[in-house]
C-alpha cells in the first residue's frame, strides 16, 4: 500500500520539530541560519496543511506547527512549542499512516 502524501509530511515536519527542540543544537541551528528556517517551517507546516485538508489527514499538527513557526522567536516559548509541536505531529502522522479498514 502506498503511503499518503500528508502522512509523509506530517512524518518529515515531526521530525524537523523535533530537532529543532533539542535544547542548545536546535536554537544554534535556528540562529545560525539567522531565523531563516522558521519561515522554511512555516512553508513546509502550510504545505503538509493543505495535503491533510486535501486527503482528510489529521490537522492539528501542521496548525500547531504554523503557531510554533510564528512564536519560535522567544528563546525558552520556542524550544516549549517546538516539542509540543513535535509529539503532536508525531501523533498526527502515525493516524495518518495506520491503512484504513
Amino acid at each position: 500500500m502506498k503511503m499518503k502524501i500528508s502522512a509523509a509530511l506530517l512524518w518529515v515536519s515531526a521530525i524537523a520539530e523535533a530537532f529543532l527542540a533539542i535544547p542548545l543544537i536546535g536554537g544554534s541551528f535556528v540562529i545560525s541560519t539567522g531565523y531563516a528556517v522558521l519561515g522554511f517551517m512555516f512553508v513546509l507546516h502550510a504545505v503538509t496543511l493543505f495535503f491533510c485538508f486535501r486527503e482528510y489527514s489529521p490537522k492539528s499538527g501542521p496548525i500547531l506547527g504554523l503557531i510554533t513557526s510564528l512564536l519560535a522567536w522567544f528563546p525558552v516559548i520556542g524550544w516549549a512549542l517546538h516539542l509540543l509541536s513535535a509529539i503532536v505531529l508525531f501523533i498526527n502522522a502515525a493516524v495518518a499512516s495506520r491503512p484504513r479498514i
